[in-house]
């Protein structure tokens, strides 16, 4: 006799795979009725990993889609197939191999993207750089990692003594706004050479894809490798159940490719057929003057970012027109209640806010309407995904509104870093480093770090709380809050601040501000006053550098 929660299980699984399907289909993903399109798909992302896959199959529907434009101009789909053909054949003559480890140090160009497309088609594994590091970053991620090759931009060419001697080859990438490269010696070779000098035919696939690995944000040590190997088609549905991008529009791609925001929406815009729009540095009234030369329909950026945009003059906003955007997709850190009203005042109700991490990809994403109903909230587990909530004991916490420790699965979950470790995991889901309620509706809300609670006097106060309502008066721009050693309390608040442009803020104000509206133990007892806030290059505020 058959189990019976077994077969609820298989039930289950089922009934979301179908889902999964009608979202893919919905999308224009899968291109029913054309089932033997679908199957080349399947094919092409079974050999070649889902980036180099998808391009491939993009090339074939349409010869002359742009499937990317930068600041040298486009390029279709078609041309980035043959020259990452050209590439991949090119680094394969110089002894890569597949399961080679590919670091690439780069900006966002189609440099980055060819070398992206080459290493799936050799079957080599990428490691994607932070373009902020500096040479002790690099020197020990590249060691642990066992790189065998660098793919740099020729800014980033002071950094290479950090690695002499680790690394065996470089290949080197003319950056957009210099003729000639740095070149450490004679026999490093540009990109476009090795591109123009190969032939571009198609490579036989490798064994297997190589796939990616990406680094944690890093702001408490050295970033620590995820890696993200072929994953099934199907959990493209995690992102398209609740954003809805569309087959051959178009993306802009403000957040960088080497984090997993930028990453994960720069695959699936190209799995779409959807032409992306990047620049190699991010400006915000750029951003604006591309989303309305390109009609873009989707817009993806950090938080950052963001508050950049809307930061802008009114004069400069009113100068373009954005009514192209269907989404303005935010996620990589925490987006506050008053940059998503904000943001929906300046753009309409397109913001979709997701909430993941490198280690569990996506947990939920808030829809606009789930906005609207509670602005700060990070919305709903998407098909495939399972949030749970568990307090120190272990135990489910299942009562709305009892804060407890946020746990995810999702089929782009990691499998463990590459050095060996992991996260905590309970009934099979894993831990995501944060702490989180569900209100009366579902909605999820994400109270702050699991290691940034502090302590004071016994009372447990959670920093983003206290920051959410110090940006909401318009005289502040910025605003974070730790605590810090305290005879008496054991910690006490302090919050820095960065004060909105001609404002004149005291301590005693913002104190007084806090007082109230929060509980009395909440209320900063030290406020300092900055210029702007420490940060990574993906927006992430550097709290050990608040002292």
């Amino acid at each position: 006799m058959r189990n019976p929660s077994s077969v609820t299980a298989v039930t289950e699984k089922a009934a979301e795979t179908a889902r999964s399907i009608r979202v893919m289909w919905q999308a224009g993903l899968v291109p029913f009725p054309r089932l033997d399109e679908g199957l080349r798909s399947l094919v092409a992302v079974r050999k070649f990993g889902p980036f180099a896959g998808s391009t491939q199959i993009a090339a074939r529907r349409d010869s002359t889609a742009v499937g990317l434009v930068d600041e040298l101009g486009p390029l279709t789909f078609k041309q980035l197939d043959l020259r990452s053909n050209a590439l991949a054949r090119a680094w394969s003559e110089r002894g890569l191999t597949p399961g080679s480890v590919i670091a690439a140090l780069c900006r966002d160009h189609r440099g980055l993207v060819l070398a992206m497309l080459a290493a799936g088609k050799l079957g080599a594994r990428l490691l994607l750089m932070n373009t902020g590091f500096a040479k002790p970053q690099l020197a020990d991620v590249a060691k642990r990692e066992k790189v065998g090759a660098l793919v740099y931009d020729e800014e980033f060419t002071d950094l290479l003594d950090a690695v002499e001697g680790q690394i065996d080859r470089y290949l080197a990438w003319v950056d957009h706004d210099s003729p000639v490269a740095q070149r450490r010696d004679p026999d490093i070779p540009i990109l476009d050479e090795l591109i123009a000098s190969n032939d571009d035919r198609p490579l036989p696939a490798p064994r297997r894809p190589g796939g990616f690995v990406l680094l944690t944000s890093g702001t408490t040590g050295t970033p620590k490798g995820a890696p993200r190997p072929q994953t099934s088609p199907l959990h493209s549905a995690q992102f398209l159940d609740r954003v809805p991008l569309r087959a051959g529009e178009s993306t802009y791609m403000g957040a960088p490719i080497f984090h997993g925001t930028g990453l994960s929406q720069f695959i699936l815009s190209f799995a779409l057929g959807c032409k992306v729009v990047m620049r190699r540095r991010f400006d915000p009234e750029e951003t604006l003057r591309g989303v309305e030369e390109h009609k873009c329909t989707a817009l993806v950026l950090v938080p950052t970012m963001l508050q950049r945009i809307v930061d802008l003059d009114p004069a400069v906003l009113a100068k373009y027109d954005t009514s192209s955007l269907r989404i303005v997709f935010v996620a990589g850190s925490a987006l506050s209640p008053d940059l998503g009203n904000r943001a929906t005042a300046l753009f309409g109700e397109v913001v979709h806010n997701l909430y993941g991490s490198t280690e569990v990809a996506v947990a939920t994403v808030a829809t606009p309407e789930d906005w609207r109903k509670a602005p700060g909230t990070v919305g709903r587990p998407p098909v495939g995904c399972h949030v749970a909530l568990y307090d120190e004991k272990g135990q489910k916490i299942t009562e709305p509104n009892v804060t407890g420790r946020v746990f995810v699965g999702s089929g782009l979950s990691f499998g463990g870093y590459t050095d060996g470790r992991n996260k905590e995991m309970i009934d099979g889901l894993l831990s995501s480093g944060d702490v989180g309620h569900f209100d009366n509706d579902g909605l999820l809300f994400i109270d702050g770090r699991d290691d940034e609670m502090i302590v004071s006097g016994g009372e447990n106060v959670f920093p983003i709380e206290v920051e959410n309502l110090l940006v909401e008066r318009p005289d502040v721009l910025e605003a974070a809050v730790i605590g810090v050693p305290d005879k008496e309390f054991g910690q006490r608040l302090k919050a820095f601040v960065v004060p909105a442009e001609g404002a004149d803020l005291d301590a005693d104000t913002l104190r007084e501000f806090v007082k109230s509206n929060l509980a009395r133990y909440k209320v900063p007892r030290e406020v300092e006053f900055l210029d702007e806030l420490p940060r990574n290059a993906t927006g992430k505020l550097l709290r050990n550098k608040l002292v």
